[in-house]
């Protein structure tokens, strides 16, 4: 029987999962009142066999369960792709620091104490599956763009990557590829582009985008011929009509002070712009975007 995905439906899907499932029958009837659809699992193994069947919209994990216990279950869970995109709200009775901190170093995006009180759940739940929705809709409107982008955590872990960009580390690479990806993008300084060469003579670059979370930081990732010609790379860099201006000006010979007068703004703001172009183009100095642009204009 294969994997029912659950994402399109009207009713969110919540697992439950806790060795004394029967201690939950309040919050059962509360979830479904609500239209929630409940799913229950009466321990950790049990919970990863439903997973191999049924694609829930959110979890909600015993921390305590004989065997698997749940912080085990939540690692193992985040550590198959098709599943890691699921909120994790773990149910404890155990409300010390260290547990708390080992639920979220598992990979769970909140915690409820024992005895759960619905009202409590049932808003922390609506929260994170609105969080969770809208990061999967932006995840697929990457995917359909065909765009290589990358998510590296604050534990120096691939957190996110989107197909295309999976693929181009995989060519690069090999099938092992987190650790010497990870390495390579260690390699940018001051948050400088980096560019890796296969042993076929193929270029991918990957420019730093900015932190987007908690210790996370995007990448994102494009590939290179090291033939390419000036004009092709300037058509692939997409600058803003803005940045072209600016662009041709210093390609010209002018200042920064030039530039500013001849299109009515500030040298700060020109210097800003000439910022994003480096970092489109993937150079790091004024003269190297000068002669790029130069050349690909035929001066």
């Amino acid at each position: 029987m294969g994997r029912l995905d659950h994402t399109g439906s009207d009713r969110d899907v919540v697992l439950l999962v806790d060795d004394a499932p029967q201690s939950l029958g309040p919050l059962c009837t509360e979830l479904e009142a609500r239209h929630y659809t409940v799913l229950v699992a009466g321990d950790g193994a049990a919970a990863l066999e439903r997973l191999d069947l049924v694609t829930p919209d959110a979890i909600l994990l015993d921390a305590m369960m004989p065997g698997l216990d749940g912080f085990e279950t939540c690692r193992r869970i985040k550590a198959e792709p098709a599943w890691a995109h699921i909120p994790v709200i773990f149910m404890t009775g155990l409300a010390e620091t260290e547990h708390i901190i080992a639920g979220f170093a598992a990979g769970g995006v909140d915690y409820v104490v024992k005895p759960v009180r619905a009202p409590e759940v049932l808003a922390r739940l609506a929260t994170h599956l609105h969080n969770a929705r809208a990061a999967r809709l932006a995840r697929e409107a990457v995917d359909v763009g065909g765009l290589g982008v990358l998510v590296v955590d604050g534990r120096d872990r691939i957190a996110w990557c989107s197909p295309q960009a999976r693929q181009w580390i995989v060519d690069c690479f090999g099938d092992d590829a987190e650790g010497p990806c990870l390495e390579w993008l260690r390699q940018s300084a001051d948050g400088a582009n980096v560019q890796h060469i296969t042993d076929d003579g193929r270029m991918i670059v990957a420019q730093p985008v900015g932190a987007v979370g908690l210790g996370e930081m995007m990448w994102l990732l494009r590939p290179r011929r090291p033939d390419e010609s000036p004009a092709s790379r300037l058509a692939a860099a997409a600058l803003t009509p803005r940045e072209t201006e600016v662009l041709s000006w210093v390609a010209k010979g002018k200042t920064n002070r030039d530039v500013a007068d001849i299109l009515g703004m500030s040298p700060r703001t020109v210097n800003k712009h000439l910022e994003h172009v480096f970092e489109k183009l993937g150079v790091e100095t004024r003269a190297a975007a000068a002669a790029l642009a130069s050349r690909a204009l035929g001066g």
